[in-house]
């Protein structure tokens, strides 16, 4: 008798998928996802926001094979009550990406987390802790590590050598993404269930910019540009370096010139990540000129050799000797995906990076291995980030101890790990997820 190998079981039975958070990034995911695995059936949604929600769903009936609406919820418990979900992308606010993570794997479900991991670093001990006890597949949205390009640029520069000794990189971003406006509060819309979006977070008077989307700009749900955008350039300079944790972190900034907003995150931070004697440092203006029209978000490694300027736009890499310099523009695959040319609000440049990234994904699960950005990883992205928003809070420079996952000599720092959450949520434990 002749077997069928464990990838053609797989293709037999559709993997079934649903989606935690319905706005821009999760169905960018979403979408993604459906275009190098059509096999899998969405057959689960959720979202507070039910015009979100419904509009979603309609989506999915239209991009999937099966051209069935998926059922829709307006409370992720509900939805994973069912037991019944292979694959579970979580994209909220990032206040609520612990609580909906740690659940959907509990429920039995892998998991696609939209990065950053969590708001505090106690969640993201928690998110770990779970994944392993759970033995679930957890992949993190930093998809630097699957963008084509960025791959070539690391292979074909870094892993050889070709900078020579790098003693320094800078990361930074200088999109004017942070909100200057100052609308007045209101009552929410009806279509919204305001005490459900807010959660475990701080609980304030409803504005127009909280919701949807604009909700980055309030320390309450997440850690402003810093936790949104350094992130992803952190998390890309220590895959292309194979760093580990950072051995000191300091960071200094504030809202130093658009005073006016409601916005309450700072328009302007610097931070410096130690990796001894290696050190990457973060700027972010949202106002003002970048230094390079080029390379507004990116990294910049220099090295004895040479120089490689790396963004989500491509590359430069320039050498001291006299060999030519090399130039690589991202690759778009509009030919390929033709429905990418009118998704609504789709990063077309980013799309081939999120196709990879899912691929990635799917074999992890298929071998029950560990993916590129796994969550370990995602945690210390995540946490590196956090820990440079609380030592500005702080004033001083925090020292990190790996091997006890606490700040060395900092009963104060420590304290601030973990973010008091709104009744009656209770905040997720590592030692009893």
């Amino acid at each position: 008798m002749a077997f069928a190998p464990p990838a053609a079981f797989a293709q037999q039975k559709p993997r079934r998928v649903g989606l935690i958070g319905c706005g821009w990034y999760g169905k960018c995911d979403l979408f993604r996802l459906i275009q190098v695995a059509p096999g899998v059936e969405v057959v689960s949604l959720c979202d507070v926001d039910k015009r979100m929600l419904a509009q979603a769903a309609g989506m999915v009936a239209t991009r999937q094979s099966s051209k069935k609406e998926p059922r829709t919820y307006g409370d992720y418990r509900q939805m994973l009550q069912e037991r019944d979900l292979d694959i579970v992308l979580v994209a909220p606010p990032d206040h609520w990406h612990a609580l909906a993570m740690i659940a959907a794997v509990k429920a039995g479900a892998d998991v696609y987390c939209q990065k950053p991991i969590s708001v505090d670093v106690i969640e993201a001990q928690a998110m770990l802790a779970a994944a392993r006890k759970y033995k679930r597949v957890v992949q993190i949205g930093t998809q630097r590590r699957s963008t084509p390009h960025l791959v070539e640029a690391r292979d074909t520069f870094l892993k050889p050598g070709k900078l020579g000794k790098i003693g320094l990189v800078e990361i930074y971003c200088y999109y004017h993404m942070r909100s200057t406006a100052n609308p007045p509060d209101t009552a929410p819309p009806d279509y919204l269930d305001y005490e459900m979006w807010t959660g475990p977070a701080p609980m304030r008077p409803y504005n127009s910019l909280v919701h949807p989307g604009s909700w980055r700009a309030f320390t309450e749900y997440g850690n402003g540009i810093v936790g949104d955008m350094c992130i992803h350039m952190l998390d890309m300079v220590r895959w292309m370096l194979d760093l580990g944790w950072p051995r000191r972190i300091a960071s200094s900034g504030g809202i130093l010139v658009q005073k006016d907003s409601k916005a309450n995150i700072p328009d302007t931070q610097l931070a410096t990540f130690d990796f001894d004697d290696l050190k990457v440092e973060w700027q972010h203006r949202t106002w003002g000129h970048p230094p390079d029209p080029q390379y507004p978000w990116g990294a910049t490694f220099y090295g004895d050799k040479g120089t490689l300027k790396v963004s989500v736009m491509g590359y430069d890499f320039t050498p001291l000797d006299k060999s030519p310099a090399v130039h690589r523009d991202v690759a778009y695959e509009l030919e390929q995906y033709p429905e990418d040319k009118t998704e609504p609000r789709l990063e077309k440049h980013v799309a081939p990076a999120i196709r990879h990234h899912m691929k990635d994904f799917l074999a992890a699960i298929d071998s029950r291995g560990k993916p590129v950005a796994e969550i370990e990883q995602g945690y210390i992205s995540t946490a590196s980030c956090i820990l440079a928003n609380l030592a500005m809070k702080l004033g001083r420079t925090l020292a990190w101890d790996p091997a006890k996952q606490r700040v060395s000599n900092d009963d104060e720092a420590n304290r601030l790990l973990l973010r008091p959450y709104r009744q009656p949520w209770t905040h997720p434990d590592p030692e009893r997820v």
